[in-house]
């Protein structure tokens, strides 16, 4: 009998002694296949470019050892897509999605969505692309000031566009309208790229769009002021709202950009990613690439861009808290 404890006890030893090394083994072969990137914007915008081209180095065995595959789900300012992931993405590691702030913090807060910061498990943050305020070359406004006049004497009439609605396009639109005491009208687009086309086009009189999207459009519009806290080194000749006296807009608009995988992914392969991630984003292929797109970097890591998002929500619930919940 008592061999008989003592070979149970035993054998009751060895399975506990093994079973950490179960647990660190899940992300022993991962990824096991191909990445899906999914983007909630429209191929050819800012999101979308930039996220293509983070992930160009991914097969690097370096890095992850595999190529990503971009999944275009835009929609609602980006709520079809994230939405998508939290309902249809895989829990293997294998779905990450690129992920906009303040964009899915403030629709989380003012609609019910799928997604909140309880539900991303963020990983890396790649970029920084701040708000700015563009008309076209043939638009009678050729300052902010020129913009606010207009709204003052035609109340609601001056029409501004962006990405859709709550993303930071329309944040900077927020503070904008409450900083200068104006009513206007905002019309939210499907994404960035159809915004400036109806900027161009004429069909609204000014935009809030993505630096990274203005810069490269420099020769057909006019990019009146940056939303940010300084002038960007991109664009040292615009200055920033703060500079021209409209101090209420800061840089909570400033759009940050990265990845996340959906809540339910095994811990190990979700800390396996992020040490991967941020070494990938500084890959010189990709900063090259970055800085060739007008697309500003600012890389964080997974602990950064957690102690990020519970900031920027502190921040939206108290902007958006006269805002009614949809």
């Amino acid at each position: 009998m008592r061999k008989c404890l003592l070979s149970l006890a035993c054998l009751c030893g060895l399975m506990l002694a093994n079973a950490p090394a179960y647990a660190t083994d899940t992300a022993t072969d991962y990824p096991s296949g191909p990445v899906s990137l999914v983007v909630a914007y429209t191929p050819g915008g800012a999101t979308d470019l930039q996220a293509r081209i983070s992930c160009m180095v991914a097969q690097k065995k370096e890095y992850f050892g595999q190529p990503f595959v971009t999944l275009n789900k835009p929609g609602a300012g980006g709520q079809t897509g994230w939405n998508w992931l939290m309902e249809r993405g895989s829990r293997d590691g294998l779905t990450i999605t690129a992920y906009n702030m303040p964009h899915f913090i403030a629709q989380s807060i003012i609609y019910k969505t799928k997604y909140s910061i309880d539900t991303f498990e963020p990983l890396a943050n790649w970029g920084a692309d701040p708000a700015v305020l563009v008309v076209a070359q043939d638009s009678p406004f050729r300052t902010v000031d020129d913009l606010i006049a207009f709204a003052k004497e035609n109340p609601g009439k001056l029409t501004i566009n962006g990405a859709g609605l709550y993303v930071g396009h329309h944040i900077a639109a927020l503070q904008l309208q409450k900083d200068a005491g104006i009513k206007c009208t905002y019309i939210p687009e499907k994404g960035g790229t159809d915004a400036m086309q109806s900027v161009l086009s004429s069909k609204v009189m000014a935009g809030f769009n993505n630096l990274s999207d203005a810069g490269r459009a420099q020769d057909r519009l006019v990019i009146l002021a940056v939303a940010d806290m300084k002038r960007h080194e991109f664009l040292p000749d615009v200055p920033t709202f703060q500079e021209l006296g409209y101090r209420g807009v800061d840089d909570t608009s400033v759009n940050f950009r990265g990845y996340a995988m959906p809540k339910g992914v095994d811990s190990a392969i979700v800390e396996k990613a992020a040490r991967i991630t941020p070494m990938m984003f500084k890959d010189e292929e990709v900063l090259k690439r970055m800085k060739d797109s007008y697309s500003p970097m600012l890389i964080l890591d997974r602990s950064q861009v957690q102690a990020m998002f519970r900031e920027k929500q502190a921040k939206l619930v108290e902007l958006l808290k006269d805002i009614e919940k949809k």
